[in-house]
């Protein structure tokens, strides 16, 4: 018989301690409880714990403290935190700092189960690695820092905030954070927001009973209700109307649902990963996405790198890509002719790796004898980089973009080479440390 798992308990009111350990007990789960931080560092130190369920307020320091500090020496425990009502602030500060979820007093005991059955399902730091590397192609470091991140988030249910351009990969990202976490035997539900006509975009998130409206010939369950226990991925998010974001916020905040025609609110579980394109940032500024909102989904962003930023992966994404048509076809792979690979890694792709496929795919139906020359590739020439075109000013289509590039090589150049030291890569470089990590922010490399 496998020993029953251990859940240590940090809270200085004996009402709430007491509360938990009956809930918990009921569950089959062992419980230590105790009452502040000290003696919460002290225990860690003997025992071994799947689960910590931590106050935000001690009486020697803060929950805040006691996630950072599990966070360094037990990675592997997920800490949850307990926060008055309204403290949102504190909730995603504890999100940010690496807490599994948090719970808002007076503790609801069904969400508190569901908490804790979701927590205990949390795979070991480490896990995952293995299937995102054979998911996410490519050995070049920001690819490497993108896995380590996602493993990291696959840990967590906090809400993610995936930036990237167009065809970089956002839902791929987002399924591995989903495959990978606790969540991975629930729904994946993706949806792309720009695609749902306005009128029906309610109807589509909430769901709606049989006659509530012209059309509604029978019950259906929204977006929330499929996505009940797994995760749902709001793709290109900027392109909800304003009425539509209030309404999603609410849902968020509150956890709960009304389909059109019902006037009783269903409650919902979710984990929330969005994305887009766009700046959001520039989207709120010209107020066309809501600040509350921005502030709700956006509590962790993980950038995916572009195709630009990460050209030495250009060869194994190609072989990839080749093999699987060949696959497909029942034919040999075709192979790519060195002129051709050096186009493709002079080749800006501004469609990333959805037209690095698209380019391949063309050329392997076009190519003879199963090699691909440069010509079959047909890449815009306006689109090819300023190394490739032998810093040739006039093929430098962004100016902008073309020195962010060449910042951001020489950062990183500068962070491989001293271990990630920022501070010995700031002095390698003649940067104060607070211009080399302003820099490192704007790039989204920090």
């Amino acid at each position: 018989m496998s020993p029953r798992p251990k859940v240590l308990i940090v809270d200085d009111e004996p009402d709430i301690r007491e509360l938990l350990e009956i809930t918990l007990g009921r569950m089959k789960l062992d419980t230590f409880s105790v009452r502040n931080l000290g003696d919460a560092q002290a225990l860690l130190a003997r025992e071994t714990f799947d689960l910590c369920l931590t106050d935000m307020r001690l009486p020697d320091g803060t929950g805040l403290e006691l996630v950072q500090y599990i966070q360094q020496r037990y990675a592997q425990v997920p800490v949850a935190m307990i926060t008055a009502y309204g403290s949102l602030e504190t909730a995603i500060n504890a999100l940010k700092a690496g807490a599994f979820d948090f719970l808002t007093k007076p503790v609801d005991l069904t969400r508190l189960r569901e908490l804790i059955t979701s927590a205990l399902r949390v795979p070991a730091p480490g896990d995952a690695s293995t299937a995102i590397d054979r998911r996410l192609l490519g050995n070049s470091l920001p690819m490497r820092s993108l896995r380590k991140h996602i493993d990291k988030l696959a840990r967590s249910q906090a809400p993610v905030y995936i930036s990237g351009e167009s065809g970089s990969g956002k839902e791929l990202v987002a399924r591995l954070i989903h495959e990978q976490g606790p969540r991975a035997q629930q729904p994946f539900v993706p949806v792309n927001c720009g695609a749902i006509p306005s009128e029906l975009m309610e109807s589509e998130f909430f769901g709606h009973r049989k006659g509530s409206f012209s059309g509604a010939i029978e019950d259906k369950p929204g977006l929330f209700q499929a996505a009940h226990g797994g995760t749902l991925f709001l793709d290109e998010v900027a392109d909800l109307p304003l009425a539509m974001q209030v309404k999603l916020l609410r849902a968020i905040q509150e956890k709960t649902v009304r389909r059109i025609g019902e006037q009783q609110e269903t409650v919902v579980d979710v984990r929330i990963l969005c994305a887009t394109h766009k700046d959001l940032d520039a989207e709120i500024s010209a107020e066309r996405f809501r600040q509350d909102l921005y502030y709700r989904l956006n509590v962790i962003e993980l950038r995916v790198p572009s195709l630009r930023e990460r050209r030495d992966d250009i060869e194994p994404l190609a072989s990839h890509v080749l093999k699987r048509l060949a696959s497909s076809s029942g034919l040999p792979a075709a192979t790519l002719h060195p002129l051709a690979l050096e186009a493709l890694k002079n080749y800006r792709f501004p469609g990333n790796v959805r037209e690095l496929e698209n380019v391949l795919e063309r050329a392997h139906t076009l190519c003879e004898n199963k090699q691909i020359e440069a010509s079959d590739l047909r890449l815009a020439d306006g689109n090819c980089t300023a190394e490739g075109a032998a810093a040739d000013l006039t093929q430098i289509d962004n100016l902008e973009h073309y020195l962010e590039n060449v910042e951001r090589k020489l950062l990183l150049q500068a962070l491989e080479e001293t271990r990630w030291n920022r501070t010995a890569a700031a002095q390698r470089l003649s940067l104060s440390f607070r211009s080399m990590r302003y820099r490192l922010k704007k790039l989204g490399l920090d």
